[in-house]
């Protein structure tokens, strides 16, 4: 710029401020540590934030290209170191930071991105128990989503054909690292469940570092097994490594060689247990044989089969007795009924009017044929009859 007399405009200033920030070997390629505040992603893509300490605050801008590659989700509050240029925005005078790389704090970036996708599916209910898919016991088909090239699926199809021989195994081919992995690894599983290919999928790989596990703990992935109709056992790296995908999946198995084993019954000990049923079962038809035949023994011993009349016989024997217990009851009934007539035709006999007729008394009647009880009952002219025991006399009361 010219003289110390010289008047500039605004932008001339911010302009030369500018270049002397761009200029600055420091400033074009500097690392700040720093914690988040007001952090806001646009419908853009373009990250906003700011950077403060305990005593000063710089504004930060992350395009929407360079924060394509971040994986993790910057918070407010979160300790970052952030990478990038100082450069001034013409346009309003105010310097930032042009961010094109951010790590947190004190952990790895792969690190906070595991945790927070873990956090993130639990919460969604990914990781429930109750959503787990029950493996199959005896699977026919079964498809290894894999690479064809690694020492894992070799693995795993050495120990199906030892373990399980009548199953059919499928490899559908895959990348297990890189950036293309995780869309071939979801594209696999759904053309597995399209077509159903097979009962059980097992996905995996051989261990490796953090990051080449990572198509694993990816989330589209993630959610590709959990959609999956078909029970998925995933077998990734070593036994210490675990995914997002060892989470989701409806077994998880230490490493490729253990989901192998998990897949299937081993046929030696479906043999032996075979032979195990085939001999309690021999051993109980003996059994029933041997009760049948005890069985067929008392009923050949029994009076029925040597004597088929002797049943006969004993059935007329109980139709005698029977008869007999009979006749003697109803003779009893009977004799019982006879004494009872009698006494009541002797009480009858004995209350009888022609009893008491025969004694001398009479009875006497009006014509209206009512019984004479007292003397009112009768009027001097009145004509009665009265009963004796041979007979009636008729009279008149005077």
């Amino acid at each position: 710029m010219s003289g110390r007399n010289t008047v500039y405009t605004v932008s001339q200033v911010n302009q030369h401020i500018k270049g002397l920030l761009d200029g600055d070997a420091i400033l074009s390629g500097i690392f700040i540590r720093g914690e988040i505040s007001n952090y806001k992603v646009y419908p853009s893509g373009h990250h906003y934030f700011s950077l403060k300490d305990a005593e000063g605050v710089i504004r930060c801008v992350f395009f929407r290209r360079e924060a394509a590659s971040l994986r993790f989700r910057p918070q407010n509050g979160m300790k970052v170191i952030a990478f990038g240029r100082i450069a001034v925005f013409p346009r309003d005078g105010q310097y930032q930071l042009y961010c094109s790389n951010m790590t947190p704090d004190g952990v790895g970036d792969l690190h906070l991105a595991f945790e927070q996708l873990k956090d993130k599916l639990y919460r969604e209910g990914l990781f429930d128990p109750a959503c787990k898919k029950p493996i199959p016991k005896f699977p026919e088909r079964i498809a290894l989503i894999t690479s064809p090239a690694g020492a894992a699926v070799r693995d795993m199809l050495r120990i199906l054909g030892a373990r399980w021989p009548m199953a059919q195994v499928a490899v559908i081919p895959v990348r297990v690292q890189g950036a293309e992995a995780p869309g071939e690894l979801c594209a696999a599983i759904h053309w597995a469940n399209r077509y159903r290919v097979a009962d059980l999928i097992i996905t995996g790989r051989g261990g490796g570092s953090m990051e080449d596990l990572w198509a694993f703990n990816d989330e589209s992935v993630a959610r590709a097994i959990f959609a999956s109709e078909i029970p998925v056992i995933s077998a990734v790296g070593h036994e210490p490594d675990v995914t997002i995908a060892d989470f989701v999946a409806d077994l998880r198995a230490a490493t490729p060689s253990n989901g192998a084993e998990l897949a299937v019954p081993d046929q030696n000990d479906v043999y032996a247990g075979l032979f195990q049923m085939e001999r309690r079962m021999a051993r109980a038809m003996e059994r029933r044989l041997e009760q049948a035949r005890t069985r067929m023994d008392r009923i050949g011993e029994r009076r029925v089969l040597r004597d088929p009349m002797a049943a006969v016989e004993d059935r007329r024997a109980a139709l005698d007795h029977q008869r007999t217990r009979l006749a003697g009851g109803m003779s009893a009934v009977l004799s019982g009924e006879k004494e009872r007539l009698a006494r009541l035709a002797a009480g009858l006999d004995a209350m009888s009017p022609l009893k008491v007729l025969g004694r001398g008394y009479a009875i006497a009647r009006k014509e209206d044929g009512g019984v004479v009880r007292f003397r009112s009952d009768t009027a001097p002219g009145d004509r009665l009859e009265l009963r004796v025991s041979d007979g009636s006399i008729r009279c008149r009361v005077e």
